[in-house]
C-alpha cells in the first residue's frame, strides 16, 4: 500500500515570464490546529505540518511571488517595475520542495515585494505580513514579529479607509477586530479600543457572533489591565 506523503506538487503559470511551474501544497489531512492566538495565528499540533510555509508560490525562473489571493491583472509599469526590481536581480532558486521556517520568511518577503510594486489591494499585502508575523512568533523572534504586525496593521488600516477588502474573505466585523488585536499587540491602546468597541456596536446585526465575543474579551483583558496598573 502506497504511503500519502503530506506535501503534494501543485501547478502554477507565472504571470510574469510565462513559464510553469510546480510547488509544494500541504494535504488537508495532515493539518491539525489546537487552537487560535488572538490575531487568528493558527497554532498547530505537534507532528503535523504548517501550511503557511507553503502559502507563497515562487517562480524559480523569475523570482516572481505571489498567493492564490493575487490579481492576475498588473498595472500599466507593473510588470516593468518587477522585472527590473526583481527578475532582473534573480538569482535561480526554487522554494518548490519542502520549505524550513526561514526558507518560508523568504518567500513572504519575495510576495511583500511583488504585492508592493504590482500594487496589489492592502488586504492581499496585510495577509503576507501578517503570516510572516506569525512565523516570527513562532520561533521567539519577538522584534521582527513586532516589525511585520506593523506593517499588516498599516494595510488592513489602509483596507478598511479604502474599502478594499469587500468581495473578499475577510468581513468588515473580522477587519474591525484585526485592527484592533493588532493595535493592541503592539501597544496603540486607543486605537485598539475603538475599534475593539467598533466591533462590539455590530452585535446585534452580526452573523458573526464568536468575533464579538473575542472583541468583549480582549475590551475586558484591557479594562482589567488598566484598573491594575492603576491607569
Amino acid at each position: 500500500m502506497t504511503q500519502i506523503e503530506p506535501l503534494y506538487d501543485k501547478k502554477y503559470h507565472c504571470e510574469m515570464c510565462e513559464q510553469s511551474f510546480t510547488t509544494k501544497k500541504v494535504r488537508s489531512r495532515f493539518v491539525k490546529v489546537i487552537r487560535f492566538d488572538t490575531d487568528f495565528a493558527p497554532i498547530y499540533a505537534d507532528g503535523f505540518e504548517n501550511p503557511n510555509l507553503y502559502y507563497v508560490n515562487v517562480c524559480p525562473n523569475c523570482g516572481y511571488s505571489f498567493t492564490d489571493d493575487f490579481n492576475t491583472y498588473f498595472p500599466p509599469n507593473g510588470k516593468q517595475l518587477i522585472q527590473d526590481k526583481i527578475c532582473n536581480q534573480w538569482a535561480q532558486h526554487n522554494y518548490g520542495d519542502k520549505r524550513t521556517i526561514q526558507e518560508a520568511m523568504n518567500t513572504f518577503k519575495l510576495a511583500a515585494y511583488s504585492s508592493t510594486l504590482k500594487k496589489e489591494k492592502h488586504i492581499v499585502s496585510a495577509g503576507l505580513y501578517i503570516r510572516l508575523a506569525w512565523l516570527y512568533r513562532s520561533t521567539d523572534v519577538h522584534e521582527q514579529e513586532m516589525r511585520f504586525l506593523k506593517l499588516a496593521l498599516k494595510e488592513y488600516t489602509d483596507s478598511y479607509r479604502t474599502g478594499d477588502y469587500k468581495g473578499t474573505q475577510v468581513s468588515e466585523l473580522r477587519l474591525m477586530y484585526l485592527i484592533g488585536d493588532l493595535s493592541r499587540r503592539i501597544g496603540q491602546t486607543q486605537d485598539a479600543v475603538r475599534f475593539y468597541s467598533k466591533v462590539i456596536e455590530k452585535q446585534r446585526q452580526s452573523v458573526e457572533p464568536q468575533i464579538i465575543q473575542l472583541a468583549k474579551d480582549r475590551w475586558q483583558e484591557m479594562r482589567e489591565a488598566k484598573v491594575v496598573s492603576g491607569s
